[in-house]
């Protein structure tokens, strides 16, 4: 299991920006940056800043993903066919922990790594805890029978903050979700603006 080396608010106040559209984040009361010296006047950012921020900010979303486990899957996204920024949001959001929380199964993106480890899911009727599985076009994700009625289930389903995006067909009532197809960037319901074409650069430099 990837520990988790940041609170989720500390990422947000780190980048300035509620990158999750939760309606606690800190960023929602003070935008300047953690810390006695985060009031200060920010200066402006380099390319390589730009191009960084870009990358942590991409990485921090999904769980802050250590940058072994980001490389390999831009790696991956690099050797396919068509665009790599494109190609490097396909692939993480066909990860397992991503679709049970854009399915609003669990609140929060760590909640659903914590959810998959601990076993709580099956895909196509197998038990998978691994967060980092890679899910295909038509596999069924569903809640185990035992877990259905936990709290965190019950509290993510009736999130109004965010929506299930329309490449996850999901039937809540049997917890239950399909992975339709691997979404572009466009289909993603960011909060925030994400920026993989910065990332690629960051990578092609670096």
């Amino acid at each position: 299991m990837t520990k988790r080396t940041s609170a989720k608010y500390k990422i947000d106040r780190r980048m300035g920006e509620n990158i999750w559209g939760r309606a606690k984040s800190p960023v929602n009361r003070r935008e300047y940056g953690p810390g006695q010296h985060g009031q200060r006047r920010k200066g402006k950012l380099s390319d390589f800043g730009i191009q960084l921020r870009a990358k942590q900010k991409l990485k921090g979303y999904y769980g802050d993903l250590t940058e072994k486990q980001f490389r390999r899957i831009y790696g991956e996204a690099e050797r396919v066919k068509g665009d790599t920024g494109e190609n490097l949001i396909g692939l993480l959001e066909s990860r397992l922990d991503a679709v049970v929380y854009r399915a609003k199964f669990v609140p929060t993106v760590f909640a659903a790594r914590q959810f998959v480890n601990h076993g709580h899911v099956l895909v196509n009727g197998q038990r998978v805890n691994i967060p980092s599985y890679r899910v295909k076009e038509g596999d069924l994700i569903e809640v185990r029978e035992k877990s259905k009625q936990l709290a965190v289930i019950l509290e993510a389903v009736q999130l109004a903050e965010r929506d299930v995006p329309d490449y996850i067909e999901v039937d809540h009532s049997k917890l239950t979700a399909t992975f339709v197809r691997a979404p572009s960037l466009a289909d993603v319901p960011y909060p925030v603006i994400m920026e993989p074409n910065l990332v690629v650069e960051f990578y092609a430099k670096n």
